[in-house]
């Protein structure tokens, strides 16, 4: 035998009230007075003029609620569809789904019922309104307990207990918690749950649930072969249950009587109790209590012999059975198909977001590349920065170190062989153009007697000075060495023989008149000067050394602080 519950908030109409209080207490009262509610319905539509949009929302959903109460689902399910698609309002679209989800029970669109189920379920953490809340807790729970989904159903039915709406007593959860526990075997007759559930309602003044638990005991007590007992206890809630005149208790209850008179052997008041639940039920209804009621009277029928009878009231029976199995079946398919398309659906969420990972991770990957490359770029600068660096200062090394090779180290100027091959290549050159040269040897006087009366330091000083008296005497192109001790060699480039006895005596006289200071004494030195000229001896180095070379020779031998060159006619002449 199965139960129905309802949704019956308790709120207290107030006197006086805006149209959005007295929306409220409208919907309060939709089943605990259903008459006053259609009074309070028909007042609202009267002032619909007057109504916000919203208001007016709320009312299409009281419509709705109203049609689907009736059973006409045709004009109810268009309203829930409006309001849940326009209406905006969270609350209302919630409690719409969930009637709509119980018309669609009721019609055996069982799919499309589960569907909507997990939508809903799936939307709870986002329902505020309590009532909201609590009415689509109730509808799940029913919905589960309609497929066999039992300890779900428990799980929702204990969220319900947590989320009361104003004005709520526990009663409607413990009603159906009890009787999902009956359903499930998990009761017995005993079962201090029962009367506690039936304490809890009757206190808070709800005789329909009361009487719910009432009807599940009864159920017990005729499970467990107690007839009598399950007599007694008919008998005292019949009153309650004719005067709420709710539909399913009071058919229960009848096909209850009828099976507590069929095991006492009562089979006139059986056979009365089966007919008055058959009469009161719909002619086209499939449901485990009229396959119940058939039972009985069949069994009646046929302990008198009434063939014919029993054998139509069989033959219902065997509608009614299979009818509620196939029901059951297709409940039980329906939550299934459900179930399979979250999986499926849950499956694809999780594909999709390894796929998005995936690509995340590929664009990380990328981005992880880009900026890899990008290091790889600035160390190749850096490195290629720091080689070109590396080859600067190896480079200015060698020419650092060529220059310090190709110069004597006391006076700065060229050495003797930096100085000897500057000559061949300059000659060479002067040759080609062709230009002339002069080639001036320089030996300072007496030089020895100047390190050995005045130290070494100061006949360095005495170097460093010449060079310094020579190159004032110079010109760019000239080129100026330290052939080695006291003598030096200059090559004066297009340069006639002449201008060479000229800018070589320049060169002595400077020398000679110049002095250095030594202790308060003026130490003077001189200079024999030897000159050789490309146009007495031509371009090659050896004859212009030789020449330059016998010059000097000559020059001091006749007394030195002189210069003297060599003429063409293989003779000397003194500047």
């Amino acid at each position: 035998m199965t139960f129905c519950a309802l949704i019956q908030p308790q709120l207290t109409l107030a006197q006086e009230s805006s149209i959005e209080s007295l929306l409220e207490q409208t919907e309060s009262l939709r089943t605990i007075d259903h008459s006053q509610f259609l009074v309070l319905l028909e007042k609202l539509h009267h002032q619909t003029p007057s109504m916000s949009p919203h208001e007016r929302w709320h009312l299409r959903y009281l419509d709705a609620w109203q049609a689907s109460f009736q059973g006409d689902y045709a004009k109810a399910d268009p309203l829930l569809h409006d309001v849940i698609d326009h209406s905006a309002n969270a609350a209302l679209t919630a409690k719409a789904s969930a009637v709509l989800m119980d018309d669609l029970r009721s019609n055996k669109h069982y799919k499309e019922a589960f569907e909507l189920a997990n939508r809903l379920a799936a939307n709870l953490p986002q329902t505020q309104d309590k009532l909201a809340r609590f009415m689509v807790l109730a509808y799940l729970s029913q919905m589960l307990r309609s497929a066999g989904q039992y300890d779900l159903a428990a799980h929702y039915i204990g969220e319900m207990a947590q989320v009361l709406p104003p004005g709520e007593a526990p009663c409607q959860p413990m009603a159906k918690l009890l009787t999902v526990l009956y359903e499930s075997h998990s009761l017995t007759s005993s079962s201090t749950e029962l009367q506690r559930g039936i304490d809890t309602c009757e206190a808070a003044k709800e005789p329909i649930f009361a009487d719910t638990i009432w009807l599940v005991k009864g159920s017990l007590y005729l499970d467990e072969n107690k007839p009598e007992k399950a007599l007694a206890l008919l008998q005292q809630i019949t009153p309650s249950i004719q005067a709420a005149q709710y539909y399913s208790n009071t058919l229960a209850s009848q096909v209850e009587l009828a099976q507590a008179y069929w095991k006492l052997g009562d089979d006139d008041n059986a056979r009365k109790a089966a007919l008055a639940a058959l009469a009161a039920s719909d002619p086209s209804d499939i449901s485990g209590t009229l396959r119940d009621a058939y039972e009985v009277l069949y069994r009646i029928e046929k302990k008198h012999g009434h063939a014919i009878a029993a054998l139509a009231y069989h033959e219902h029976y065997v509608t009614q059975d299979i009818g509620y199995l196939n029901d059951v079946s297709a409940r039980t398919l329906a939550y299934d198909m459900a179930q399979q398309d979250v999986l499926a659906q849950k499956l694809e969420t999780e594909k999709l977001s390894k796929q998005n990972n995936i690509l995340q991770l590929q664009q990380a990957l990328s981005i992880k590349a880009v900026e890899t490359s990008r290091l790889y770029i600035a160390l190749l600068l850096v490195t290629l920065a720091f080689i070109i660096f590396w080859l600067f200062r190896l480079k200015r090394s060698q020419l650092r170190f060529k220059q310090l090779s190709s110069l004597d180290g006391l006076t700065g100027i060229f050495n003797h062989q930096h100085f000897m091959s500057g000559v061949d290549r300059t000659l060479r050159l002067l040759e080609k153009k062709p230009a002339s040269a002069c080639l001036v040897f320089i030996d300072l006087d007496h030089f020895k007697q100047v390190n050995d009366n005045h130290g070494h330091a100061l006949g360095d000083a005495v170097l460093r000075r010449t060079v310094t008296l020579c190159k004032q005497q110079l010109r760019a192109g000239d080129l100026f060495g330290r052939l080695g001790g006291e003598e030096f060699g200059i090559l004066l480039q297009e340069c006639s023989l002449s201008q060479g006895m000229a800018i070589a005596d320049r060169i002595r006289t400077a020398i000679e008149t110049t002095s250095i200071d030594v202790e308060e004494r003026a130490v003077s030195f001189s200079a024999s000067i030897g000159l050789a000229s490309t146009e007495t001896c031509g371009h090659a180095l050896q004859r212009l050394c030789k020449e330059a070379d016998a010059a000097l020779y000559r020059a001091k031998r006749h007394g030195r602080n002189r210069v003297i060159a060599h003429t063409e006619d293989d003779d000397l002449v003194e500047a």
